[in-house]
């Protein structure tokens, strides 16, 4: 088995989520766009999605502060304990200053680290593994790792094609050091191909958007993506990020107790499951409630499953994301 890095530990403190109060259903997108609850539903396993009040001030910034101090207030730990926030999110609502930075103003951290990070649907795991390998080789010592998206701020609600899959969430998780170098992250992989960036991008200008998609109806600075590449990338790479991590850490599917992946697509997950042979049970879904919530999902997953107390000491979890640009992570913890 291939042991962690040296140094020390890594140990989930505690754990948080935040979704926006007002629900859309299928039912209400077929309403507005040519489409209708079976038709959504067949290609995407999703029933309703969570959606931020714009008229109310929520956004990313609301949906990042309210997991954080989730979290945070779970802790027992005070402002000045945390080192290091990072925000996971693509959904900014300003470049400068950054949502961590939002973040460490609303707790009072006053000295910690804050800074975002975008990796699309990946960011939350490259938040935690940049976190975790710093907290275990003793720069720092405590990390609160958020991601959140507000996805509906970038949606196209006169087009289906992206917008039935998503929706807005955050979560987020307190991670630090522990004297035992066993406990925490076992393996990590993180990855990118950007010849793929355009299966999947939110344009600001016109010279952004290649030759092969001006014909695109979407609007300016909504999310575009070419639904059957992306999928067609996804089932792929699920599939061999898996496989390698459980390969590199030593460990077998059987040793799993649980596999928390990025809420993408039911049909995605489904497949991957299916492929590898990994029971049912050991796989958390909750696109069908929340649909796709990109950097949010991971973390969302995460407290959903430590606040029903399905989360051990001693469990061997398996997070595994994809995204856009296109970046692929996983992490596998001794939690």
């Amino acid at each position: 088995m291939t042991p962690p890095a040296a140094g020390f530990g890594t140990r989930i403190v505690s754990t948080g989520s935040f979704v926006p109060e007002k629900v859309v259903t299928n039912f209400d997108l077929a309403e507005i766009m040519d489409t209708s609850d079976e038709w959504i539903q067949k290609r995407t396993g999703i029933r309703q999605r969570h959606i931020s009040d714009q008229s109310k001030g929520e956004g990313t910034v609301s949906l990042a502060i309210n997991a954080a101090v989730d979290a945070f207030e779970k802790s027992g730990l005070a402002p000045e304990d945390i080192d290091l926030i990072i925000c996971a999110t693509c959904t900014q609502e300003m470049t400068c200053p950054s949502v961590a930075c939002r973040i460490s103003e609303r707790l009072g951290t006053k000295k910690a680290a804050a800074f975002d990070l975008a990796a699309a649907c990946s960011g939350f795991l490259y938040g935690l593994n940049f976190a975790e390998t710093l907290i275990r080789c003793g720069r720092y010592r405590t990390a609160l790792i958020v991601g959140a998206d507000a996805m509906s701020t970038v949606m196209d609600y006169t087009d289906r094609s992206v917008s039935i899959l998503f929706g807005d969430a955050s979560g987020s998780v307190v991670v630090t050091r522990d004297d035992d170098p066993a406990r925490g992250c076992q393996y990590q992989l993180m990855g990118a191909d950007g010849v793929g960036w355009e299966a999947l991008y939110m344009p600001r200008r016109e010279v952004d958007i290649p030759e092969h998609d001006r014909d695109n109806p979407i609007k300016l600075g909504m999310l575009r993506m070419n639904g059957r590449e992306v999928f067609k990338f996804a089932v792929k790479k699920f599939q061999e990020v898996i496989e390698e991590t459980m390969e590199q850490s030593g460990h077998s599917i059987d040793d799993l107790s649980l596999m928390i992946c990025h809420q993408s697509n039911l049909r995605i997950i489904e497949s991957a499951r299916e492929k590898l042979g990994i029971e049912e049970g050991k796989v958390y879904v909750n696109i069908d409630r929340v649909g796709n919530s990109s950097a949010g999902s991971i973390g969302l997953c995460l407290d959903e499953l430590n606040r029903a107390g399905r989360i051990n000491e001693g469990d061997l979890v398996l997070f595994v994301a994809f995204g856009g640009g296109m970046t692929w992570a996983s992490s596998l913890w001794r939690v």
